[in-house]
This record gives structure tokens, sequence and C-alpha cells, in this order.
């Protein structure tokens, strides 16, 4: 059992929270990135399914793809009777899907958790599953104390990771605009 299977139900009870906070974000990105232009998009890692509901609200059609079977458990329970596919996914098997199957594939609060490694075949599997955007939602270079402690503990590579991220990314996509979403938060929007 993985850490986030343990906590899942910890997380389900912030899932109106995050529902805000996405919504929130979205409409302070709608001048960099207008995601009505849009028709599909997988949501990788998508934990309660809280982005996979906002996303679904603003008129896209979602996948939503999670390697804890905890996290998916909560997402039903949370999106129950709204048509976003949910799917457990093996990181070290890729994700079920063609190349260039989806408009946008966004992850959220993922990336940062990776080693580097891993974080180059996310990267790499988010390119080759997007006709063209794709969207990291994580941290950016502003810390807080609760944050590294929770990171800490969470034993992540958050600290090398705000420390190089758009330069990675760059390895694998042409541009990469980062906007800052949020006081520690950042939208990289690759193509």
């Amino acid at each position: 059992m993985s850490l986030f299977d343990k906590i899942a139900s910890i997380y389900g009870l912030f899932f109106n929270f995050q529902v805000r906070y996405f919504n929130k974000i979205q409409n302070r990105v709608e001048g960099d990135i207008d995601l009505s232009q849009y028709k599909t998009v997988l949501d990788i890692g998508c934990g309660t399914g809280a982005l996979c509901k906002t996303l679904y609200d603003k008129g896209l059609k979602v996948v939503g793809v999670d390697p804890s079977k905890g996290m998916l458990k909560q997402a039903e329970r949370k999106l129950r009777n709204i048509p976003i596919e949910l799917v457990h996914i093996v990181p070290a098997e890729g994700i079920p899907f063609k190349d260039k199957s989806f408009d946008i594939v966004i992850t959220s609060y993922v990336a940062h958790g990776l080693k580097k490694e891993d974080r180059m075949k996310l990267y790499k599997e988010m390119k080759r599953l997007s006709k063209g955007v794709v969207i990291i939602h994580d941290y950016n270079q502003n810390r807080a104390l609760r944050t590294t402690i929770v990171e800490w503990l969470e034993n992540g590579d958050y600290f090398n990771f705000i420390k190089v991220a758009k330069e990675e990314m760059k390895e694998i996509f042409e541009e990469v605009k980062v906007v800052d979403v949020d006081t520690r938060a950042a939208w990289y929007i690759c193509s």
C-alpha cells in the first residue's frame, strides 16, 4: 500500500477546497491559455478528482489516471454521476492511450514528488499523449516552512525540482511558459 493509498481519505476531506482552488487558478490563467478552445484533457495523478471536476465544468471531456487505488476510490465517490473516466495506471507500464489522444495533458503537484529520471519520463509521456499542450501545475521557487516540512516527510524531490523545473522541461519541450498562479505555485505551459 502506497503513502497516497493510506492518506486518500484525508485528501478526500479537502475535495471542495481543491475544487474552489482549481477554479480560482483556471480563472487566473484565462489570458495565458483559453481552456474553452480545447475538447479533451487527460489529468495524470488525478487524486480525488478535484481538477477533473473543474475541467469538466469548463466543458472538457476528461479522463483522470492515478497509480493510487485509494485516490481513485475517493475520486469515484466524489465524481459520482459525472461522466469522467477514471483509470488505474502502473507508471512503469506507461499510460494506456495512443499517441496524441488528448488536446491537453495536465498534472498537478506530481512532478516535484518524482526523482529527475522519473520526472523526465513523465514529461515525455505527457508530450506523447498530447496533441500539443502540456500543463504542469506545481510549485514555483517561493518556499514556505509548512510546505518544506511536508515535502521533507514525503521524501520527494521538491528541493531539487523548484531549482530546475523550467530547465528540465526545456529538455523535452520546445517552449515552456511559466505563469505564477498562486504565491507558491505555477502553471508550466509546455508545447
